[in-house]
C-alpha cells in the first residue's frame, strides 16, 4: 500500500466519526471539569487535598474497571511516559490554584495565546506540522478577542493571572509531551489508554501527597470535611468523576490530533463557560466589548480548524491511527 492508500484509508468514514466523538466527549468533559472545580474549591478550599482526592479517585476507576485493558509494552516505555506525570499534576495544581484567585472567564481567555506557542514548538519535533498564514492568522485574532475580554476586567480579578500564565505553560507542555509519545508519526510509547491514565494518576499520587503535607493540610482535613454541605460533597464528587471522563477524552484526542489543535479545540469550547459564568451563576455581568471579544475568539477557533482540515487533506501523517492496533 502507497503513502496516499495509507492516508485515504485514514481518512474513512469510521475514523473521522471516532475524531468527531473524541473531540466531542472531551469538549464536554472540559467544560464540565473546569465548572465543578470551580464550585469545589469554593466548598472545600484546600487545593491539594481536592487534587489529591481527584488523583485517587480516577486510580480506583482504572484499577477496579479497566485492568484487563492496561498495557505498558516495556520498563522503557513507562519510563519515557513517566516524564508527562510532573506536567499533568502541575496542570491540575495551577488549574486549581487559578480557579481559587481568579474568575472561570479569566482563565478561558488568557489560555486562547497557548495553541501559538504550542505551534512554535511543534516546529521542532520529527515530523514538524506544517503552518500557513490563514492559520497563525486565525490565531492572532483569537489572541486578539481575548485581549478585549481581558481589558474590561475588573482589577479585583486579575490577582490570579501569575496562576493562568503559570497553568497556560504547563498546560502546552504536557499536550507537547503527550502528543510526542502518542503520535505514531512521531515517537510513541507502546501504552494503552488505561494504561497512560493510571501512570498520570498514580504517580501523581506522592508528590501531591507530599504538598498535602509541606501546606498543613492534613491537620485541616477534618474542619474542611465538617463545613461541608451536602452540594460541597456533590460537586467534589462530580469533579473527581469527571476527571476520570476528562483524563481518558484527553488522551484519546490527543492522539487523533495535533497538539496544536487539541489546544485550539479546548479553548474554543470553553467559552461556553462565559455564558454559565455570566448567566447561569450570575457572578459577573459582560460588557459589550466582552461579548465581541468572546466571538472574535470563537470565530478564530473556527477559522483555524477549517484551516487545519484543508491542509491535512493536503499532507499526510496527521490523521493516522496514533496508538498501537488492538489496544484501547
Amino acid at each position: 500500500m502507497n503513502a496516499r492508500s495509507k492516508v485515504a484509508a485514514a481518512r474513512t468514514p469510521p475514523a473521522r466519526a471516532e475524531t468527531l466523538l473524541a473531540c466531542t466527549c472531551n469538549c464536554f468533559s472540559s467544560v464540565g471539569m473546569l465548572l465543578y472545580n470551580k464550585l469545589a474549591i469554593e466548598a472545600f478550599p484546600l487545593e491539594c487535598s481536592l487534587v489529591w482526592m481527584q488523583l485517587a479517585f480516577a486510580t480506583l476507576v482504572i484499577l477496579c474497571f479497566a485492568w484487563p485493558s492496561i498495557h505498558i509494552g516495556s520498563f522503557r516505555d513507562l519510563c519515557r511516559w513517566s516524564a508527562v506525570v510532573p506536567f499533568y499534576c502541575g496542570m491540575l495544581m495551577t488549574s486549581i490554584l487559578a480557579l481559587k484567585s481568579a474568575p472561570m472567564s479569566l482563565i478561558i481567555v488568557m489560555r486562547n495565546a497557548s495553541p501559538l506557542a504550542a505551534l512554535a514548538i511543534e516546529r521542532f519535533y520529527p515530523a514538524p506540522l506544517r503552518i500557513s498564514a490563514p492559520m497563525l492568522f486565525s490565531i492572532m485574532i483569537m489572541v486578539a478577542g481575548a485581549g478585549m475580554y481581558v481589558s474590561q476586567l475588573p482589577h479585583e480579578h486579575l490577582e490570579g493571572v501569575g496562576w493562568v500564565l503559570l497553568n497556560s505553560a504547563v498546560a502546552v507542555g504536557d499536550r507537547l509531551l503527550q502528543r510526542l509519545l502518542l503520535s505514531k508519526d512521531q515517537q510513541p510509547v507502546d501504552i494503552s489508554r488505561p494504561g497512560v491514565i493510571l501512570i498520570n494518576n498514580l504517580c501523581g499520587l506522592l508528590p501531591v501527597g507530599l504538598l498535602v503535607l509541606m501546606h498543613g493540610e492534613a491537620a485541616q482535613l477534618s474542619q474542611a470535611y465538617a463545613s461541608l454541605s451536602s452540594w460541597g460533597v456533590l460537586y467534589i464528587f462530580l469533579s473527581c468523576l469527571i476527571g476520570v471522563s476528562l483524563s481518558y477524552t484527553g488522551v484519546w484526542a490527543q492522539s487523533l490530533i495535533s497538539a496544536t489543535s487539541f489546544l485550539v479545540m479546548v479553548n474554543a469550547n470553553k467559552f461556553v463557560i462565559v455564558g454559565i459564568e455570566a448567566f447561569g451563576l450570575h457572578a459577573k455581568a459582560l460588557s459589550p466589548l466582552q461579548v465581541a471579544g468572546a466571538s472574535i475568539t470563537i470565530l478564530g477557533g473556527i477559522l483555524y480548524s477549517m484551516e487545519r482540515e484543508a491542509l491535512e487533506k493536503e499532507e499526510p501523517g496527521e490523521k493516522g491511527p496514533l496508538l498501537p492496533s488492538g489496544k484501547p
